[in-house]
């Protein structure tokens, strides 16, 4: 079994959870999909067999499972990426270096900043007015957005964040469509922090709290509310 095409329904649902997530057990996945865990051992098994999933010999068991074996917890691969969207990903690192060796690196800067105030212009129209919404709603419809965009993106209150009576959020990204193009020219990430910041309004801080190109699993931003004078 090999490529999007030959996953069944479940096996490409077990997938797309485990790209949420760092690990889980199959009992976890099991009670996430009211299957038994007898099936999502199989499911596993052959995910495994594929390549696609490992056991993550890193995770730590669970502090209250007592005595016993430890439950094994299972992981995406590298080799599992391959099953989400890349964006055409070796023609934009060709472009990326074209541009770079033609305009250098303030050429490619001149090239993302561009990027970045088209999609603010298209980000404006398509989001909430800041002045007439509340925070929470702003990163929902950011987040579905994005994912729209193939980020996988998911808006998540903080407990404990609140400013003025507002929680603060983080807007996750489990997948990043454009990897390649960042590995290249990194300040695709720059300009997607600008982004963030500049279209969820002035009443925000927005800071990056998880990067992807600095070995975590995914991106995730804190939006907190700024604090009335």
């Amino acid at each position: 079994m090999t490529g999007d095409a030959a996953l069944t329904g479940a096996k490409r649902r077990l997938v797309e959870r485990l790209k949420r997530v760092d690990s889980a057990s199959a009992a976890e996945l099991a009670v996430s999909f009211q299957l038994t865990a007898t099936a999502v051992r199989q499911h596993l098994e052959d995910l495994a067999a594929a390549g696609l999933v490992e056991v993550d010999a890193s995770a730590a068991p669970p502090a209250d499972r007592g005595r016993g074996r430890p439950a094994q917890r299972w992981r995406l691969t590298a080799m599992a990426a391959s099953l989400f969207p890349d964006h055409h990903a070796d023609l934009t690192v060709s472009l990326l270096g074209v541009i770079r060796g033609t305009l250098g690196e303030s050429g490619i800067d001149r090239v993302v900043d561009a990027r970045t105030q088209a999609q603010l212009a298209d980000y404006r129209e398509l989001l909430p007015d800041p002045a007439a919404s509340s925070v929470g709603e702003r990163v929902e419809a950011l987040a579905q957005l994005r994912t729209v965009e193939g980020y996988m993106a998911e808006a998540v209150p903080v407990q404990g964040g609140a400013c003025d009576g507002e929680d603060a959020y983080l807007l996750v990204e489990h997948h990043c469509p454009i990897c390649a193009a960042a590995e290249a020219c990194q300040n695709l990430c720059r300009g997607e922090l600008e982004l963030f910041r500049a279209a969820l309004g002035v009443d925000v801080c927005v800071e990056r709290s998880q990067h992807l190109m600095a070995g975590d699993q995914r991106c995730a931003y804190r939006v907190t509310p700024k604090t009335s004078p």
